[in-house]
Order: structure tokens, then C-alpha cells, then sequence
């Protein structure tokens, strides 16, 4: 069902499917998983108290011209942790976030990985044009209907990298307010990597020997592919795992129902990964990712904290989703954020990712950008491993 028009510009749907084939055909996005219906379906149905709602621009011809991707979800400001504490505090001091209640919040983008997922924009348009008729679209949703306005109370664009800036700070006269994030850690794979050898034989001695020494700590631990036949047997371990590192995770959006993986596996078959680390028959820890056309996303993790050092389960992962992308002869590895130092110990580099953020009553958006200036992604020590950094 099309919940409303905004002056013949855009059409708004409440459900990937209720927006027609052809229109994703015309767009060309079926190619990227995360505007693919199989992908988006997979997240609709296992995320019931996530409000999802999708825009698609179109031109005076009424011809597609992009995609856009929201959710409405509840912030909960206690999931803000460690170093964001003070920005925590200041926050409620000023009156910017409820009290009582969580934020609610209207995010275009993927709640759930990092980059730029959350817009698509069709081949040879005016991408500036574009941005900012999306951010009167989203305004015009949200102003068009009473309960849905008193409801949000702030707008979220995410995440884009450093190359796009100069289009998405359209947004800024839309009274959207930058700030930078948590990196996005990218490994690019070199084109003389046959094998994982091939990695090895190009890393400086030091890390060679890390690497070696990781892989004979975790010489015990029996690595498998997750199948629809045995995903549901082992979902409760991992979700015991996963929600150790969410736990952990000094920020995070929304949480993930890992009930979502079944569809995942069902509906994207091998692109989706999905392997479990078993120790003595016991299941320590878990991977899941994406293969999106000539990368591999890394998505969420779940580790034994007990048992990590011992076995170097968290570093045989990282050389894990190498291996896969070699096998799968990929560009890059996206490893997302967190943990960004020792994800840059087996060559990943960061991706600076740039949010924007706006209020919806005026005099607390002009205190939210004083706010913002004071966010800033947590330092940390690259590594440059290889022989030769390009």
C-alpha cells in the first residue's frame, strides 16, 4: 500500500513488497544486496518493533530515480557507553534526549552494517538534486501524518564516506548537522593473492609470526559452515554470544535478531556466510557476513570472552573472512566498525564515516550541533603490516 505522494516526487511504501518489480528493475539496485527485496524482506520480518518504510524519488516522467530505505526505531540512551558517557550526560542536561522514554528515532540507512546502504541513486542523475529532494521526502513522511509527527523525536542519515561529503552536505540546508563515527575497517585484497599463503608470504615478519601463532592456538577449535539444517539447533548458543558483544559495544543502534539468519540463508543461499567455532563439542564463537557484489561485509560476531585469549578465536576470524574472500576472489573485506586496531593488525585500513543528525523542534537542533562537534571516533594505533603499503 502507498501510504502517501509528496507534489508527484516521491511514492511512499510501508513494505519492500508492496513496491513493484520493474520499479527496482528500472533503478538497477537489484544487484546490491542491501536494496535487494530478498535481503530487506529478511529484515522486515524478523524485526517486528522496527517501523520500516521506504521512499522511491521519481522524475517528471515518473521514472525511478532512487531508493531510499528508513526505519523508525527506539533509542535507548543507556546503550550509550564508556567514552560517549559525557556526551551522554551533557546531552540530558540540555534537554536533547527524553528523560524517561526512549528517542525515537527516523534513520535512513542499514541499522544494521556500516557504509552506505540506505540510499540508492539511479546511473547519470544530479546526486546533490537527489539528496535533497530525499530530505524534503522525509519531512513531507513524517509532517503528512499527525500520530507519526508528534511521535519522532530526530532525523538520522547514514553513513557515508569521505568521496560523497561533498553531495550529502546538501543536507546540511535541510538543517542536518555532520559528525563523524567509527571508522569502517577495509582490508583491500591484492590480486597476487591465490591463497591464503600468498596473504601470509606478504606480511611483515612480525605479523607473519602473529598470525602463525594465532592459528596454532585455535588448532583445536573445529570450524564449520552453518546450514538451514543446523542453524536452528545452534541459534540459542549464538545468541548467547552475540549478546555478550552487544553487551560490550560502547554504541549500538538497534540490536539484531539473529532469528534473521534463517531468512538470510534461505533467501541468499551462499552469498550469505554464517560459520560457528566449536571447542569440545561446544560452540565458542560465531561469523556472519555478506558477499555484496566484489566485497565481503563483515556483519555481527559472537565470541567466548573466557576462552578468546587462550584460543585466539577473535584473530583466527579476522583471517577467517580473509580466507573467504580469497576463496571467493573479492576486492575488499568490510569489517565494520569496533575493534579497529587489531583489525588493522591483519591490514585493514579505516574508511571515515560521516552521519547527520537533526531535531525536529528548533532551538534543541541548535544546541544539537554545539553537541555534535564534541563526537568524535575513538583514537586507536594503526598497524601497517604488509612489506609494501601502497
Amino acid at each position: 500500500m502507498i501510504c502517501c505522494t509528496n507534489t508527484n516526487t516521491a511514492l511512499y511504501f510501508s513494505s519492500i513488497d508492496e513496491i513493484p518489480s520493474e520499479t527496482l528493475k528500472e533503478l538497477g539496485c537489484l544487484d546490491n544486496l542491501y536494496f535487494n527485496p530478498k535481503f530487506l524482506k529478511s529484515l522486515e520480518i524478523n524485526h517486528p518493533k522496527i517501523t520500516f518504510s521506504y521512499i522511491i524519488l521519481v522524475d517528471n516522467l515518473k521514472n525511478p530515480i532512487a531508493f531510499a530505505s528508513l526505519k523508525i526505531v527506539d533509542f535507548h540512551l543507556k546503550s550509550i557507553k564508556d567514552n560517549f558517557d559525557f556526551l551522554k550526560n551533557i546531552g540530558r542536561k540540555l534537554h536533547l534526549f527524553p528523560e524517561t522514554k526512549p528517542l525515537k528515532l527516523l534513520i535512513c540507512g542499514n541499522t544494521f552494517v556500516s557504509g552506505e546502504h540506505g540510499v540508492f541513486i539511479k546511473n547519470n542523475q544530479d546526486k546533490k538534486a537527489v539528496v535533497k529532494e530525499l530530505a524534503a521526502s522525509i519531512y513531507h513522511f513524517v509532517n503528512s501524518d499527525k500520530k507519526l509527527k508528534k511521535q519522532i523525536d530526530a532525523f538520522l542519515i547514514k553513513d557515508f564516506v569521505d568521496a560523497s561529503i561533498n553531495i550529502t552536505n546538501k543536507l546540511k540546508l535541510y538543517n542536518y548537522h555532520p559528525f563523524s563515527v567509527e571508522p569502517n575497517m577495509v582490508l583491500k585484497l591484492d590480486t597476487n593473492w591465490l591463497n591464503f599463503d600468498d596473504y601470509l608470504a606478504s606480511l611483515k615478519t612480525k605479523f607473519r609470526v602473529k598470525a602463525k601463532k594465532a592459528f596454532k592456538q585455535s588448532k583445536e577449535l573445529v570450524i564449520e559452515d552453518v546450514t538451514l539444517a543446523s542453524i536452528e539447533n545452534i541459534l540459542p548458543k549464538i545468541k548467547s554470544l552475540y549478546t555478550k558483544v552487544a553487551t560490550n559495544a560502547s554504541f549500538n543502534l538497534v540490536d539484531f535478531n539473529l532469528e534473521t539468519y534463517i531468512s538470510l540463508k534461505e533467501k541468499l543461499g551462499e552469498n550469505y556466510i554464517l560459520k560457528t567455532y566449536c571447542l569440545n563439542g561446544e560452540v565458542v564463537g560465531f561469523i556472519s557476513g555478506v558477499i555484496n557484489k566484489n566485497a565481503l561485509d563483515a556483519h555481527f560476531v559472537g565470541i567466548d570472552y573466557q576462552l578468546n585469549r587462550a584460543y585466539a578465536i577473535y584473530q583466527r576470524m579476522l583471517y577467517n573472512y580473509i580466507e573467504i574472500a580469497i576463496k571467493h576472489n573479492l576486492n575488499t573485506i568490510n569489517y565494520g566498525r569496533t575493534a579497529s586496531e587489531i583489525k588493522s593488525s591483519v591490514g585493514a585500513t579505516p574508511q571515515n564515516l560521516t552521519m547527520y543528525l537533526r531535531h525536529k523542534k528548533t532551538i534543541k537542533n541548535k544546541i544539537l550541533k554545539l553537541f555534535l562537534q564534541r563526537v568524535q571516533p575513538t583514537p586507536f594505533q594503526q598497524k601497517f603490516p604488509f612489506k609494501k603499503q601502497s
